[in-house]
């Protein structure tokens, strides 16, 4: 079974398909010291370009990862999660207070989506 592996570098690619499976490396918002909802929003768009990228979509994934800095910071990304995720199509997920690579960062999301 072929794996093919996309933007690689030293560290990690930032997409690995297998099997009819894309893997996407975390990702984070865009601007990093905006406020949770533009955080959630900026991380989520660079999601939708990698699931582009992969030959998926939203109603494609599968399993989703979100890491928080702070717990208080629920409420405010699933506000802006309920509107991104097509009706009907939620993944598997999950969501879990971690410390962040950077202070800045609020969230960041892990994500498992089906190819065409």
């Amino acid at each position: 079974m072929t794996i093919e592996r996309i933007s690689t570098n030293s560290r990690m690619s930032k997409i690995v398909k297998h099997n009819g499976t894309a893997y996407f490396c975390g990702q984070v918002a865009k601007d990093r010291n905006a406020d949770i909802h533009t955080q959630v929003t900026g991380m989520l768009e660079k999601v939708d370009e990698l699931l582009e990228t992969a030959g998926s979509s939203r109603d494609r994934i599968l399993s989703a990862t979100i890491y928080l800095a702070d717990m208080a910071d629920f409420k405010a990304l699933n506000e802006v999660w309920d509107n991104w995720v097509p009706e009907g199509t939620a993944p598997a997920r999950a969501c879990v207070q971690a410390q962040m690579a950077s202070p800045e960062l609020l969230v960041e999301i892990s994500v498992i989506a089906a190819t065409s």
